[in-house]
C-alpha cells in the first residue's frame, strides 16, 4: 500500500495508580487493566505526570501520545495511548 507510512490507532487502558510507592513498576493485570506504581506523591499532578511518563516508556511511545481521559484526582484512571 503506497502512501501509508505507519498505522495509527488509539488504545484505552484502565490504570490503578499507586503513588508514593517505594519502587516504580507497571503490572499488567489483564489486556486493558494495569497497576502503575510511582514514587511521586499525588500533589499538583506530580503522580499523574510520572504515570504518563512510565506508560510512555512501557509502550514505546512519546510522552505526548499518552493522556489521562478521566480520573485525574482518583486512583482509578482511564488513559488513552496513541500509536
Amino acid at each position: 500500500m503506497e502512501g501509508i507510512n505507519e498505522a495509527f490507532f488509539k488504545m484505552k487502558i484502565f490504570v490503578k495508580a499507586k503513588p508514593n510507592s517505594k519502587n516504580e513498576s507497571i503490572k499488567k493485570l489483564s489486556e486493558t487493566n494495569f497497576e502503575v506504581c510511582v514514587k511521586e506523591p499525588p500533589v499538583k499532578g506530580q503522580a499523574n505526570a510520572a504515570i504518563i511518563m512510565a506508560l510512555a516508556k512501557h509502550f514505546g511511545v512519546p510522552f505526548s501520545a499518552v493522556r489521562i481521559i478521566s480520573g485525574h484526582t482518583s486512583r482509578q484512571k482511564v488513559v488513552e495511548i496513541k500509536k
